[in-house]
């Protein structure tokens, strides 16, 4: 099964030991929640203080959820519902580590993914989005994928391929096609089995301007260990867009720490 789904059954059973008062088994369980996210240290003290001021985060809304959960469960307030915090916490982190509930509605999760996917692949992408959002894609698969996006390049400007079991493997097959979409702004890549060693990749693509030349963001999140970016990433996505300004993720100066990566490189 993908990361999140063993991330999901690990917020319920947190959750169930605080409801037990079993606070130290609870904060046993936020520690390995914490680093199956990738984030590397296993002091509370480093997530509570030091890594809340991060600025390069692959995901913002998880690690500050994370916090909220961590302060909770060792710092709970007498006053008001504390329990019923922590559940509206668990919820929001569920939702947000998991394939959105709106797909479920439109049917998507209910389809045979094939015929999702031939239904994606078939015209004109509809409003310049090629969304294959929770279709598990498969290596025969990508070749389909990777016809459309060379087909279809001027009609792109978001892609979509969240919860759809890219590895490694399967998105250095896709990067070709990918980064040669002229107006692609947007990649999302969220909720697979990506690992840190494919930064290394999109961060050596990125620095040559004619590869991705339009996008603005790529999203990492919710994958194996993928908890921060290289600084070169952000500051090749950021000359992409100057006239956005800084990105939100861009590390100030002096702040934060250097990615595995940049300390590889060194």
């Amino acid at each position: 099964l993908p990361p999140y789904h063993r991330r999901i059954c690990m917020i319920q059973d947190m959750l169930g030991l605080v409801k037990q008062g079993k606070k130290e088994e609870a904060t046993e369980l936020l520690k390995n929640l914490r680093q199956d996210l990738g984030m590397e240290s296993t002091s509370l003290d480093d997530v509570l203080y030091r890594y809340a001021s991060f600025r390069n985060l692959v995901d913002p809304i998880t690690h500050d959820l994370i916090i909220s959960l961590a302060r909770y469960i060792h710092c709970p307030k007498p006053e008001g519902d504390s329990l019923g915090a922590m559940e509206k916490l668990c919820r929001q982190l569920t939702y947000h580590l998991s394939p959105h509930s709106q797909w479920r509605r439109q049917g998507i999760m209910k389809r045979k993914p094939q015929s999702c996917l031939k239904a994606v692949l078939m015209g004109k992408p509809q409003d310049n989005t090629v969304d294959l959002s929770g279709i598990p894609l498969t290596l025969k698969d990508l070749e389909r994928v990777t016809s459309y996006l060379q087909h279809s390049s001027e009609h792109i400007d978001t892609v979509e391929l969240c919860f759809t079991e890219l590895t490694d493997d399967m998105l250095l097959q896709l990067l070709p096609a990918l980064c040669g979409l002229p107006h692609l702004t947007t990649l999302s890549l969220n909720g697979n089995r990506l690992t840190k060693a494919i930064l290394r990749d999109l961060t050596e693509t990125l620095k040559d301007p004619k590869k991705f030349p339009s996008v603005t963001w790529i999203d990492l999140g919710n994958n194996v260990d993928i908890f921060s970016l290289p600084q070169p990433f952000l500051v090749s996505l950021k000359r992409r867009c100057p006239k956005q300004g800084n990105l939100p993720t861009i590390l100030e100066f002096g702040e934060g720490q250097v990615s595995d990566l940049e300390d590889q490189d060194g």
